[in-house]
């Protein structure tokens, strides 16, 4: 085993989770099969740590065996610990060894993004992973991935069974903020609208995030319009509203079609439907403000 010489026991209290940790812990009977295990024979496969600045360890691999040992009632657990990561090198730990202990297509959409552009950066880097990792990685879970070590992108979508399309989908996907990703997750939208959520800035995907009901979807549509005018620079809460106004106050009164010669009097042909909606809805506001009396 490489670096045997920083494998020992460690407490669990000094053990903390790696920072913004993307992958979804075991919980139910999957959990509770693995405290059993635990409690019977102890943690057989140590886990992989690197020191923090606050005087614990980061856990690179192993956060459900680290929460299964503690509830197993153990007080340490054996680990090897790494000190020499810098964070893409430990990220390549925690994501190459997700994928090993469980399959690809059982992870959530946001997994596989993280998984994905994990890859696809060393790639980029031309710096390949580095050949101590992978075999530390290799013995750690008795499963050989230094053939993983150098991709192109039509070979890194063979290694998963995608598309080179779907592999570029899953790149954008990992440009969205956390919570958005959750959505995602939760299936309030589609991987398509995901795509073109991801072309957003952030503050605008946290405005999204912000005005947007939990529980309900953003369509296809919808997330397009959005990316349309983010380009523009105009994509603001009010905005949002606007464009979300079916998901937020569905209409209690039928539509009242306009006239289009109205439209072509006071709007040029290449203003979109947004532009024009908008327009409408500031004049109404200030129609109705000057006469009160009309609502």
């Amino acid at each position: 085993m490489t670096n045997t010489q920083n494998y020992r026991e460690i407490k669990i209290e000094l053990l903390q989770p790696f920072s913004n940790h993307p992958f979804s812990q075991y919980e139910g009977q999957q959990l509770d099969d693995m405290i059993e295990s635990i409690r019977a024979n102890g943690v057989l496969t140590p886990v992989i740590v690197r020191p923090a600045p606050n005087g614990k360890y980061e856990i690179l691999s192993g956060h459900n065996r680290t929460n299964a040992a503690k509830q197993a009632g153990l007080i340490a657990i054996p680990a090897v610990i790494r000190e020499d990561l810098t964070y893409d090198e430990a990220l390549l730990v925690v994501t190459e060894t997700n994928l090993i202990q469980r399959s690809f297509t059982d992870m959530k959409h946001s997994e596989r993004a993280i998984v994905i552009s994990t890859h696809y950066d060393a790639i980029k880097k031309k710096s390949g992973y580095r050949t101590d990792l992978l075999e530390d990685i290799e013995q750690m879970t008795s499963s050989p991935v230094a053939k993983r070590s150098r991709f192109t992108m039509n070979k890194l979508g063979e290694q998963y069974g995608l598309s080179k399309d779907t592999i570029a989908r899953y790149l954008r996907i990992n440009k969205l903020i956390t919570p958005l990703k959750k959505r995602l997750d939760n299936k309030e939208f589609s991987v398509r609208a995901a795509v073109s959520l991801s072309y957003l800035r952030q503050h605008e995907q946290s405005l999204v995030d912000g005005v947007f009901n939990e529980g309900k979807k953003i369509n296809t549509t919808q997330a397009g319009i959005l990316r349309i005018e983010s380009q523009k620079g105009k994509l603001n809460r009010e905005l949002l509203q606007i464009i979300f106004e079916p998901i937020f106050a569905p209409r209690k009164t039928k539509p009242i079609p306009i006239n289009r010669g109205i439209i072509e009097q006071y709007f040029g042909k290449n203003q979109d439907q947004i532009e024009i909606e908008r327009v409408i809805d500031e004049a109404l506001k200030q129609y109705f403000n000057n006469n009160p009396k009309k609502k």
